[in-house]
């Protein structure tokens, strides 16, 4: 099966997580909204072009499924290409970490957007200084403390045990991210979760990774997507 994934062209943002289970699986697909008029494809397909019309991107096309939602799509290809555990239980369980995840995400990105998505960065500055000083001190630490947790108590190669899961490429993305937008206080921050470190540089190693990181696929993070490098942030 040659999948379809829909995203917005320009940005890495939630799209990322899917792109990297893809990648990491060997997987055929198509990022559609990145080739010749699949924006509109993508916004037809929002506007009710089928049964079940996805509200928001990414979505996944999977033969004649329609799959919403970064931690269901998640769901649905971890159990068919290896990235999640075989059990109901294991599955379950990843699928609750992403959520955890996605959580963080939001997080994230509220540190520049604390007001809300329609004003400006501009238009709220000074409240995103207040909330990433808020972010750093007490919410960074909370999260990436537990999956620092989870991986030692699991013998610190992958948050689940032995085996690669796509929480694992998804924390992999989460620490390159704030590398990119918090480069001095991730840098700071980096000696508290020592696990995750090098839990990236191994998801990083892995040869499908490694292949997509250096290919044009991987889009470069910029000031549009999730994370963003703001000078007066990262103080």
């Amino acid at each position: 099966m040659k999948y379809e994934l829909y995203y917005w062209p320009e940005i890495q943002g939630r799209g990322e997580y899917v792109r990297l289970a893809l990648e990491e699986a060997g997987a055929a697909y198509v990022d559609v909204a990145r080739g010749p008029r699949g924006s509109g494809a993508m916004m037809k397909m929002m506007n009710g072009d089928g049964d079940t019309p996805p509200f928001a991107p990414p979505f996944l096309k999977a033969g004649k499924l329609v799959i919403g939602q970064t931690a269901n799509i998640l769901l649905y290809l971890g159990a068919r290409h290896g990235l999640a555990p075989k059990t109901e239980g294991g599955k379950l369980w990843v699928h609750q970490l992403q959520l955890t995840i996605t959580d963080f995400v939001l997080e994230i990105h509220d540190t520049h957007h604390p007001l809300g998505p329609s004003l400006y960065y501009e238009d709220q500055k000074s409240p995103a200084k207040k909330r990433t000083a808020e972010f750093w001190n007490e919410r960074v630490p909370k999260y990436l403390g537990y999956f620092e947790q989870l991986l030692e108590d699991n013998g610190g190669t992958y948050v689940t045990g032995r085996r690669l899961t796509y929480v694992d490429l998804s924390l992999f993305q989460i620490v390159d991210g704030l590398r990119y937008a918090f480069p001095r206080r991730m840098k700071a921050f980096e000696k508290e979760i020592p696990g995750l470190v090098a839990l990236h540089d191994r998801v990083a190693a892995r040869p499908n990774i490694k292949a997509y990181l250096a290919s044009d696929r991987r889009i470069p993070f910029n000031e549009q997507g999730i994370f963003r490098r703001y000078k007066e942030l990262d103080q």
